[in-house]
C-alpha cells in the first residue's frame, strides 16, 4: 500500500523535498547565527579587524572598524576581543590626529581626536595632541597679525561696533588661545575704560548712554571686576529718575514726568515701570485738556490732547475727552445765538432746568454734552454772577461728594471714580479731591490684594492699573506691581 501511494504521489514528493533543501541553503547563515552566535561575532570581528589594518576607523554606513567592533562586542559581550579592538581603534585615531596635525589637514585632525576621545583614549594623550591641534590652529588663524590689528585699535580708541575694533579682536584672539596674556590685558583695560565712561555719562544724567556702555562691557566680559559697581550706580540713578518722575506728576507736571519716563525708556526699552508712568502721564494730560476745554480755551486743550495721545495712543478714556471738546465746542457755538439779555436769561432758566432734570437722574458728567456740568459751565459762562447759577454748583458739588463717599463705602470703585472725576471738574478745595484720589487708589490696591491671594492675576493687574490711573502717586503702587510681576514670572 505504501508502494502504492509513492508510486503515485513520487512527483510531489521529489518537488517538497527540492523545495526544503533551496530553504535550507537560503537560511543556512540565520540559523547558523541563530543556533551559533559566536560564528557571527567572530565573522564581526574578522571584518572589523581588517578594516581597521585598512585604516578604516569609522563610518556612518557600520562599515567602519568601530561599528564592527561595537556589533562584534553586542553579539557576544563575554568575548574580550571586540573591546580590545575599540582600544586599538582609540590608539589609531590618536595617530591619525597626530599625523593630520603635523600635516595641517585641522579638520580631519579635529575628527579623529573626537573619535579617540568617544573611545576613551588616554586622557593624557588625547591633551598633548589637542594642544599641538591648537597651536597649529593659532598659527594657521594668523594670530599674530590679529593681535597687531586688535592693539592697534585700542590705541586708536575703536573699542567697539565693528568686527574690526578692539575688542570683537580680543574675543577672537581668546576664543584660539584663552590664555593669551596681551588680549586677557587689553580686554580689560578696554572694558574698564567704558565702565568709566559710564559712570561719567551717569554724573551727566545721560542714562542712555551710559546704559549703552554697559550692556557693550557685559556682551564682552560679565564678570569684570568694575562691572558690579557701575551697575549699583545705574540702579541708583534709574531709582531716583523714577522719584522725580513720580514727584512731577504729584506736582501737577506731566509734561516733565514723560520726559523722565522717556529717559528711562531710552536706557531700557523694556522698563515696564516707565511705560507704565507714559500712560499714567498721558492721563494727566488728558484731563487738563478736558478741565481747559471746560474753561473754552481750546487751543490750549487739543494742544493737550494731542500731548495725551502721543504718550497713550491706546487709552480709551482719550476718546470720551475728545468727545467731551468736541461736545464743548458746540455747546459754545450755541450760545453765540444768544445775543440779548432776554435771550440770555431765557437760555440760564432753560439750563438750570436741564441741570436739575441731570441731577436727577444722577448725570453728573455723562452723557457729554448733555450732563448737569456740561450745562452749568454754560450757565456760569451767561451768568456767572446769577445766585441761581452759583446755587446750582454748589449742589452738584455736593452730590459728587456725597456720590463719592456713598459708592466708596459700597466698594462700588468704578463708580465712586466717576463720581470723584465729578468733583474735581466742579472745582473748589483741592485738597478734597487730592486725599479723595488717595484714599480711591488705595482701596483699588486692596481689591488688587484679595485678588493676587486668590491667583487671579489678570484681574489683580486690572486693580493696579486703576489705582495708578487714580493717584500714580500713592503708597504701595511700586510694592505691589513687585508682587504682582513675580507672581506672574512664577506662573502664579
Amino acid at each position: 500500500m505504501l508502494g502504492d501511494f509513492l508510486q503515485r504521489h513520487w512527483r510531489w514528493l521529489a518537488g517538497a523535498a527540492g523545495f526544503l533543501l533551496v530553504l535550507l541553503f537560503l537560511l543556512r547563515q540565520p540559523l547558523a547565527d541563530a543556533l551559533w552566535p559566536q560564528n557571527s561575532a567572530q565573522q564581526a570581528m574578522a571584518e572589523a579587524d581588517a578594516a581597521l589594518d585598512r585604516g578604516h576607523l569609522s563610518a556612518g554606513d557600520g562599515s567602519g572598524a568601530r561599528e564592527l567592533y561595537e556589533a562584534a562586542l553586542a553579539m557576544d559581550p563575554d568575548r574580550p576581543g571586540p573591546r580590545e579592538g575599540l582600544a586599538r581603534v582609540a590608539r589609531a585615531a590618536l595617530e591619525v590626529a597626530q599625523r593630520e596635525t603635523g600635516a595641517g589637514n585641522l579638520s580631519a585632525a579635529h575628527d579623529a581626536l573626537r573619535l579617540a576621545g568617544e573611545l576613551s583614549a588616554p586622557r593624557a594623550a588625547t591633551d598633548a595632541v589637542a594642544a599641538r591641534l591648537r597651536e597649529r590652529e593659532i598659527a594657521a588663524a594668523g594670530l599674530e597679525q590679529l593681535w597687531e590689528r586688535a592693539d592697534a585699535a585700542y590705541r586708536e580708541g575703536r573699542l567697539h561696533g565693528s568686527e574690526d575694533a578692539a575688542l570683537p579682536l580680543y574675543r577672537r584672539i581668546l576664543r584660539l588661545d584663552p590664555a593669551h596674556l596681551g588680549a586677557l590685558r587689553g580686554r580689560d583695560d578696554a572694558i574698564a575704560g567704558l565702565l568709566q565712561e559710564a559712570r561719567s555719562h551717569l554724573r551727566a544724567g545721560d542714562l542712555a548712554a551710559a546704559a549703552s556702555a554697559i550692556a557693550v562691557a557685559r556682551e564682552f566680559d560679565p564678570g569684570h571686576v568694575d562691572l558690579p559697581d557701575t551697575l549699583a550706580r545705574m540702579t541708583e540713578e534709574r531709582d531716583a529718575l523714577v522719584g522725580l518722575a513720580a514727584e512731577a506728576l504729584e506736582d501737577g507736571s506731566p509734561e516733565r514726568a514723560a520726559g523722565l519716563y522717556q529717559a528711562l525708556l531710552a536706557m531700557d526699552p523694556g522698563d515696564d515701570e516707565a511705560r507704565e508712568g507714559l500712560l499714567v502721564a498721558g492721563q494727566a494730560l488728558a484731563r487738563r485738556a478736558e478741565r481747559l476745554a471746560a474753561e473754552h480755551r481750546f487751543g490750549e486743550a487739543e494742544a493737550a490732547l494731542q500731548q495725551a495721545r502721543a504718550l497713550a495712543p491706546d487709552d480709551p478714556r482719550l476718546k470720551e475727552v475728545t468727545d467731551r471738546i468736541g461736545a464743548a465746542r458746540a455747546l459754545q457755538a450755541r450760545l453765540g445765538a444768544a445775543q440779548s439779555a432776554e435771550d440770555r436769561r431765557q437760555r440760564v432758566d432753560a439750563l438750570l432746568d436741564e441741570i436739575a432734570e441731570a441731577e436727577a437722574l444722577d448725570e453728573l458728567l455723562e452723557p457729554p454734552g448733555g450732563n448737569a456740568y456740561d450745562r452749568l459751565r454754560i450757565a456760569q459762562m451767561l451768568a456767572p454772577d446769577d445766585p441761581r447759577v452759583r446755587a446750582a454748583r454748589a449742589r452738584l458739588l455736593d452730590a459728587a461728594t456725597t456720590c463719592f463717599e456713598r459708592e466708596l463705602r459700597r466698594n462700588s470703585l468704578g463708580r465712586a471714580g466717576a463720581c470723584l472725576d465729578a468733583w474735581t471738574a466742579l472745582g473748589g478745595d483741592e485738597d478734597g479731591p487730592a486725599a479723595a484720589r488717595r484714599r480711591l487708589a488705595q482701596r483699588w490696591l486692596a481689591v488688587g490684594d484679595e485678588r493676587l491671594a486668590a491667583g487671579e492675576l489678570d484681574r489683580a493687574a486690572a486693580a493696579l492699573q486703576s489705582a495708578r490711573e487714580t493717584d500714580p502717586s500713592a503708597p504701595g503702587l511700586a510694592e505691589f506691581g513687585d508682587r504682582l510681576r513675580t507672581a506672574s514670572a512664577s506662573g502664579g
